[in-house]
């Protein structure tokens, strides 16, 4: 007899997350090739690639189940992500300092860290 779970898959907040910000990545790219000049331009793209490229990792990884550390990792790119491309795109648009992007790539790179570390554990 086979049995059909009335289960529905578990949501993955990080990975519909991580959609968003790679969305929001690709448009911070157009609006700097199209809507930006100089510093701010290269800011723009500085924050969307990272965006983006964060954001596929975390649309591609967060949509598992993953045990303890790889969460911490997954919330760490996240945050890490928001902090460095948030500073930098309100730099370019707000004219706000830049004092907390290096936090932010600290927690990214952590948050590679601990990625890896999970890896190596399975």
């Amino acid at each position: 007899m086979i049995l059909e779970s009335s289960r529905r898959p578990a949501r993955a907040p990080l990975a519909a997350i991580g959609a968003l910000c790679a969305g929001l990545g690709v448009a911070l790219s157009a609006y700097a090739a199209h809507g930006a000049t100089g510093e701010v331009q290269a800011r723009l793209q500085l924050a969307a690639l990272f965006a983006f490229g964060h954001g596929l990792a975390l649309a591609a990884l967060g949509a598992q189940r993953r045990r303890a550390l790889a969460q911490a990792a997954l919330l760490a790119l996240l945050l890490g992500m928001l902090v460095f491309a948030g500073s930098l795109a309100g730099a370019a648009l707000a004219g706000w300092p830049t004092r907390a992007a290096p936090f932010g790539g600290g927690l990214m790179m952590l948050g590679w860290l601990l990625l890896a570390l999970d890896f190596l554990r399975r």
